[in-house]
C-alpha cells in the first residue's frame, strides 16, 4: 500500500508540473528522480542508493519552493512517505 502511495503522489507530481513551466535541467532531474524512486520501488532491481534518491528530492523540493508551491508540497509528502517505507 505505501508504494502504491509513492506511485500516486509521483503522479499527483507529474501532473502538476504539467501545468508550469519548469527548466530543462529541473525537468531532467525530476525525471532521474522518478526513476530512481520507481527503481526502489522494485524490488526486483537492483536499487539506487536511497540517500542519494532522499537527496535528489530534497533538492527538487528547494526548487520548487518559490515558484511552484503546490508541487513543493507534493515532494514533501513524497519525501515523507518514502521515510514511512523505509527510504
Amino acid at each position: 500500500m505505501s508504494n502504491e502511495k509513492v506511485r500516486e503522489l509521483l503522479a499527483k507530481l507529474h501532473e502538476e508540473v504539467q501545468k508550469t513551466e519548469l527548466d530543462a535541467n529541473t525537468r531532467s532531474s525530476l525525471q532521474e528522480l522518478d526513476s530512481d524512486i520507481h527503481l526502489l520501488l522494485d524490488a526486483s532491481t537492483v536499487e539506487p542508493s536511497s540517500a542519494t534518491v532522499v537527496e535528489q528530492a530534497k533538492l527538487l523540493e528547494a526548487r520548487f519552493a518559490i515558484d511552484h508551491p503546490t508541487a513543493e508540497r507534493v515532494m514533501r509528502e513524497v519525501i515523507d512517505m518514502l521515510a514511512k517505507i523505509g527510504v
